[in-house]
């Protein structure tokens, strides 16, 4: 029988972050593909259960884990806890992110700037480093970084967020050389703005202004992410390294 495309039936995925908006679309997308996937919140139990029923009644296989992922014992714990669970990681998508407001850096305090250097430096580095044992081994593994298009439209009023996720975009490049002789890829998948339950509350002219920007006259949709992560997470991506897909309508072009 021919296998599909972007079939991951028999690899297990950890997306971190995943209990709510584009990580849970990312999860959903990998777990329709067969993948196994370890879906991870931090703090709210009751969506993380939630969450899980829906993910189950799909008809997906997996389960939730409770992490802080930029918490290097509660890392090593929920990696571990993760393998003796589902089997070891095979796919790992680095998406958890904390509140972005944006402001004038005169109102930023530097626990803000760490804060955004913990979600998005600290956190793949902690994570990549706890599952790399086993990929080497196998000599197989997919990391996935979650970036922005904020990088490279450098959005005023944003600059703790923009710096963390540029650091996080040059950390994907390095740690693709590095890791490339032992079979495992590392690349970024950069959304655009793609309202999600946290944006229900934004004005309407701010996301019709946005909108209109859009070289293809729409907003994406959380399953647009979900698909390039499935993607780079399959063998069809196996001789592709240290990329970044733009996943914002045109909005950036290089």
């Amino acid at each position: 029988m021919t296998k599909r495309m972007f079939d991951l039936t028999g690899r297990v995925a950890l997306v971190t972050g995943s209990s709510t908006g584009l990580g849970k679309a990312m999860a959903f997308h990998l777990g329709r593909q067969g993948a196994t996937v370890a879906l991870n919140y931090a703090r709210n139990a009751e969506r993380g259960a939630e969450t899980l029923a829906e993910y189950r009644a799909a008809g997906h296989n997996g389960d939730m884990f409770r992490a802080d992922v930029a918490d290097q014992s509660e890392v090593e714990t929920v990696v571990a806890a993760v393998a003796k669970t589902l089997g070891p990681i095979d796919v790992l998508v680095l998406n958890a992110t904390p509140d972005q407001p944006q402001k004038p850096i005169e109102e930023y305090d530097w626990a803000f700037h760490q804060e955004m250097l913990d979600f998005f430096v600290k956190s793949p580095y902690l994570l990549t480093r706890a599952v790399l044992p086993g990929m080497k081994a196998r000599r197989h593994g997919r990391i996935i970084n979650i970036g922005s298009e904020v990088f490279d439209r450098g959005v005023p009023n944003f600059s703790a967020y923009v710096a963390a996720k540029g650091a996080q975009r040059g950390w994907t490049r390095s740690m693709a050389l590095e890791l490339a002789p032992w079979g495992i890829t590392v690349n970024m998948v950069s959304p655009g703005w793609i309202p999600v339950e946290r944006h229900a509350d934004d004005p309407a002219e701010e996301k019709e202004g946005y909108r209109k920007l859009i070289p293809l006259g729409h907003f994406g949709s959380p399953a647009d992410i979900g698909a390039a992560c499935a993607y780079f997470a399959s063998d069809e991506a196996g001789f592709v390294t240290g990329q970044t897909l733009v996943v914002n309508g045109g909005m950036t072009v290089s």
